[in-house]
């Protein structure tokens, strides 16, 4: 259990566009077995330490001709920022994905004394 100061808490979260792999035939849409993505998220100012991060798919277009295989998760968690890594695996053709994302954590507050 992670316990929050609650006067210091920062709530961060955005929506990212991992790929749109059918408008240029990319990776995604036409490859075959494992493949990965892995794109970096930056925070618009730092946590004290590293967040808790979710991510979640908030928006997917898969051909309707294979199986429904993904995974999707944060990594590489840092005060600065994290990674979204998307995995698909067999014969899945995605076609796009986004992901929606939110980050909480202790921020710096104004009152505290730097000494």
């Amino acid at each position: 259990m992670r316990r929050i100061r609650t006067h210091m808490v920062g709530v961060e979260q955005g929506s990212t566009i991992l790929f749109s792999d059918f408008e240029h035939d990319g990776e995604m849409w036409t490859g075959n077995g494992a493949r990965q993505l892995v794109i970096p998220v930056g925070f618009s100012d730092r946590f004290l330490s590293a967040p808790s991060v979710h991510v979640s798919v908030s928006m997917w277009d898969l051909d309707k001709r294979t199986n429904a295989r993904a995974d999707i998760s944060a990594a590489a968690i840092t005060e600065t920022g994290f990674q979204i890594i998307f995995r698909t695996w067999g014969d899945t053709r995605v076609a796009r994905m986004r992901v929606d994302w939110i980050a909480m954590g202790e921020v710096s507050n104004d009152e505290d004394w730097d000494v």
